[in-house]
């Protein structure tokens, strides 16, 4: 299955860690972040991924090049910003089949290919990947009856919950059929605009989970992720 990450953010809240990269390019233990989120997928057996990218592509571009491992990587570049649904549209324009899309600022230690495949028993437009926590106010949380999400609650409201992982698998088609291009949210106007029609199925997993976004949770990385990525 062909995956996309989305590595065009600027991390502005980084901004005095991480001066003038790309978020994914922000240094964990003495490697970019994207190294982390890219050998989960080496290890799940993905070799075509294409990296969605805006704010200094060049920096992304000249550290990877056209491989990783054995992947094989390409580039979509945003000419200008496009939110995360303009971006996951460009990056998947021309393609037919269903894609595995991930936010490239937040690493989760899922069995990717366990997730393909159930995937695969019950093809849908779009399908997320849920994690549990304790306190869902700095991410809003997702409502499932089933295996079906349900609706979205704001950021803010305290409590245990399940949050949007930032793990996607995507049918292409599914832009076009509710109207949106260019610059758009795939968060706010496809998921929770179009919830009731579109019914995503939901994977909710327990496994590790971690978003470098805030300053807190990027110097937590540095001594988690090592750990991590050791511990396979």
């Amino acid at each position: 299955m062909k995956t996309v990450v989305l590595a065009g953010g600027a991390g502005t809240r980084l901004r005095q860690r991480v001066p003038d990269l790309p978020k994914p390019m922000a240094s964990v233990a003495g490697r970019p972040f994207l190294e982390y989120l890219l050998d989960r997928l080496l290890a799940a057996g993905l070799r075509e991924i294409t990296l969605s990218v805006g704010y200094r592509a060049d920096s992304i571009i000249a550290h990877f090049g056209d491989a990783y491992g054995e992947a094989r990587l390409s580039y979509a570049v945003e000419k200008q910003p496009l939110g995360t649904g303009g971006a996951m549209a460009h990056a998947l324009s021309g393609a037919s089949e269903a894609a595995l899309v991930l936010n490239g600022d937040t690493l989760l230690e899922v069995d990717y290919a366990k997730l393909i495949d159930w995937y695969l028993r019950e093809p849908v437009r779009v399908a997320m990947v849920l994690k549990p926590v304790p306190d869902t106010a700095r991410y809003g949380s997702v409502e499932i009856s089933g295996e079906r999400v349900t609706g979205f609650a704001e950021k803010g409201k305290a409590g245990a919950g399940l949050i949007n992982a930032g793990v996607y698998i995507v049918q292409p088609a599914v832009f076009a059929q509710f109207g949106l291009s260019g610059r758009f949210s795939f968060e706010q106007d496809l998921l929770a605009r179009h919830c009731k029609a579109l019914s995503p199925r939901a994977f909710p997993t327990e496994a590790y989970f971690i978003d470098i976004g805030v300053p807190e949770d990027y110097e937590r990385a540095q001594g988690e992720l090592p750990r991590v990525a050791h511990g396979r």
